[in-house]
């Protein structure tokens, strides 16, 4: 089909002014978007291999069935390595999900107030961050809070630093984004000081926090804090757009695991059976049951589908400049989806 053909069905089946606007988005984008759909998922996983990912991963935990592993792809592309259903991947903000729970533990054991401010715990900040004497725990946690990205600091990108002290000084001294609770704003500032919190709270490593009350329990052990405890054969590659080599040492921070230890990871988040009584409450209060993941060569989505009580976790390892693959991600994640229902209902 040309472009010409296309715009010709775009200005059948839709408005005007939406068609304008797509002619402003990557052609890509409408093409994965009006493609007919697969009868399976493994059918659409070889679909977005043929819009220029790499490499893909999918797993599928529907309710009454057993666990479905789909790849597609390369996960080393050099060495024309097939993509490993079961292969690690760098998660990104999908552990901000781990957070979150660990936050809703400690609360509900009255081991940290929500309702404390930054300042409470770390009065050091105060004049470094502004407004920290009004932010509350439980703004940072709902993106809430007006504290500058650290992640929107070019230095960040270009040069990763190795420690925490160092990746929060990007965001120290710098004015607010807004009002601490009039607005909101992603932010992985936010989460980079609650995870320093746990460790003030705990006495030790928010990631030991974490392996205790939810790795250990649910018995998740292809699941890592970061990139160097796990072993690299195991790693899927990452590849940025106009970068022929592989990215995946690349260190930017983030938490390893298989798609199979997400999957049940947000099973458990969504069911409840990751909590204890009163946890739950807590946790819905403040933050969100599904989530995404983005960092050079690596993007990710995990979602649960209540409609269909199934859970879908997707990994891609290509990212680009134009950001248009995230987009197209969610596309075919949602396409994914779709085939899921339509095999439900027939």
């Amino acid at each position: 089909m040309t472009k010409k053909q296309i715009k010709r069905i775009l200005r059948i089946v839709l408005p005007v002014g939406t068609i304008i606007s797509l002619f402003y988005v990557p052609w890509i984008l409408v093409w994965a978007w009006i493609l007919p759909l697969p009868d399976t998922v493994q059918g659409q996983l070889d679909e977005a291999i043929n819009h220029g990912f790499d490499g893909m991963i999918v797993y599928v935990d529907q309710s009454g069935k057993a666990p479905e592993f789909y790849a597609a792809g390369y996960k080393n592309r050099e060495n024309k390595i097939a993509a490993d259903p079961k292969a690690l991947f760098k998660i990104a903000s999908i552990s901000k999900l781990y957070i979150a729970v660990a936050m809703a533990k400690l609360a509900n054991e009255d081991r940290l107030s929500l309702d404390k401010s930054l300042a409470d715990y770390f009065p050091e900040l105060m004049g470094r961050i502004e407004n920290a004497e009004k932010i509350t725990l439980r703004m940072m946690v709902q993106h809430r809070s007006g504290i500058p990205n650290f992640t929107n600091h070019p230095d960040f990108w270009v040069n990763p630093p190795d420690n925490n002290k160092d990746i929060l000084a990007l965001a120290l001294d710098l004015p607010a984004e807004f009002q601490p609770g009039e607005d909101y704003g992603y932010c992985n500032t936010n989460y980079l000081l609650l995870s320093e919190i746990i460790d003030k709270v705990v006495g030790y490593s928010h990631q030991q926090y974490i392996k205790e009350e939810i790795l250990i329990p649910l018995k998740l052990k292809n699941t890592f804090a970061s990139l160097s405890e796990v072993n690299l054969d195991r790693l899927m590659s990452g590849y940025y757009v106009g970068i022929e080599e592989d990215i995946k040492t690349a260190n930017y921070g983030s938490m390893i695991a298989t798609a199979e230890d997400v999957g049940i990871f947000l099973r458990a988040l969504n069911d409840g059976s990751l909590f204890k009584e009163g946890e739950q409450e807590i946790y819905s209060s403040i933050y969100e049951y599904d989530h995404g993941g983005l960092i050079p060569g690596y993007q990710s989505l995990a979602e649960y589908h209540e409609d269909i009580d199934t859970v879908v976790i997707q990994f891609l390892n290509t990212t680009n400049f134009e950001g248009y693959n995230w987009n197209l991600s969610q596309i075919v994640h949602n396409r994914i989806v779709k085939i899921l229902r339509n095999r439900t209902s027939s």
